[in-house]
């Protein structure tokens, strides 16, 4: 908290306004995120969007209403713009235990009334409010999931500077995804005759997945179980897994000898071949071709909040980092830091690198299950 302060301060000797600029504030933002992801702690986020009150104000009138709000804070919140002269940031650094509807109701009636001193009621009308705390819940509802994004604006500023980059790694998913289609067709043909011979329920396998900043999107997989299994085995083993209660003696990220896999299915796990209707996914651009593995919900609901940065910052993939060095051999925490190690240095020379190691890694089938 002293760190924070610290910043402020000195952003208010090299300015005239005590309040911190977009940049400076989106620092304060992403290093606060970043202390809570190591200590499990929570702080809110206090959004005052004046948009609409710029129509009938100018630039220093917006500016005396942000720095009256700033000022009656606590002296440990960091006060800045989240977007210059339109929407004022407030960053709650601790909460002593206080919930969104405590926040809402005790801070945002405060605010509220120390604008309506210099504001009338139509103006004030004109300032919306908005809360959002970090970590959320993870019984949120799907609107505030997907607001967890604001705390990840060092994520924005990458995808800016990366926007070429983007571009051709997208354009690469296209290309690769549609030859995949078009020149294995006759193996797509032959897998989906053989799991409908082999075991009773559809040839494909939809699950619901979560995607980048917690979208959800349906999971396409050759169908390697049998039809209407009961997931508790799983889910109890992934939870263990998380909670460092198994080693990866035990497989790693997936189980061995499931009794819910097919004989069909062992194969094609161990080839990676079940994978392959993935690319539908890639051409929807639900999914790269490269990028951390999509969890299941309840997967990501036993997260630490260090964990859920591979999937909030990257688009999942099909294949990676872990599938083609680690696999089911390394242990859930290590799956992880192969995945934000290549969220750091991602790289389209990276990307192809992984692609090209991906087919030896599923014809040794080493570490697959």
């Amino acid at each position: 908290m002293n760190r924070d302060a610290q910043g402020r301060d000195n952003h208010r000797m090299t300015s005239n306004s005590p309040l911190a600029e977009e940049s400076v504030f989106k620092r304060m933002l992403s290093l606060e995120r970043r202390r809570c992801e190591r200590t499990n702690d929570r702080f809110a986020l206090m959004l005052v969007d004046m948009e609409e009150l710029k129509r009938t104000m100018n630039v220093a009138a917006i500016e005396r209403i942000a720095v009256t709000i700033g000022n009656a804070m606590r002296e440990t919140d960091v006060s800045g713009w989240y977007r210059e002269h339109s929407v004022l940031g407030i960053i709650l650094t601790t909460l002593n235990g206080a919930d969104r509807k405590t926040l809402e109701a005790v801070i945002g009636e405060r605010m509220r009334g120390l604008l309506s001193l210099s504001l009338d009621d139509v103006e004030v009308q004109r300032i919306w409010i908005t809360w959002h705390i970090f970590p959320e819940d993870t019984g949120a509802d799907k609107a505030e999931e997907r607001s967890q994004q604001l705390f990840y604006s060092d994520q924005e500023k990458r995808e800016l500077r990366s926007m070429r980059p983007a571009v051709i790694k997208r354009a690469l998913d296209i290309t690769v995804s549609l030859s995949a289609l078009f020149f294995l067709w006759p193996l797509f043909l032959t897998l989906a005759i053989l799991v409908k011979l082999t075991s009773k329920g559809p040839v494909l396998f939809r699950q619901k997945r979560i995607g980048q900043f917690g979208e959800e999107f349906t999971f396409l997989k050759f169908r390697s179980m049998y039809a209407n299994n009961d997931p508790t085995i799983h889910k109890e083993y992934i939870r263990s897994l998380i909670a460092k209660q198994l080693d990866g003696s035990e497989g790693g990220y997936k189980m061995k000898n499931d009794p819910r896999v097919t004989p069909l299915g062992q194969f094609l796990r161990r080839s990676s071949f079940d994978e392959l209707p993935q690319f539908i996914n890639v051409l929807r651009g639900e999914m790269s071709l490269v990028g951390p593995r999509p969890p299941i919900r309840y997967e990501f609901e036993s997260y630490s909040l260090w964990h859920r940065r591979r999937i909030l910052e990257a688009k999942p993939g099909i294949t990676g980092i872990w599938q083609v060095q680690g696999r089911s051999r390394t242990t859930f925490d290590e799956m992880v830091r192969m995945d934000l190690r290549y969220i750091r240095n991602q790289s389209l020379w990276l990307d192809v690198k992984i692609l090209f190691r991906t087919p030896v890694a599923m014809v040794s089938g080493n570490g697959a299950h």
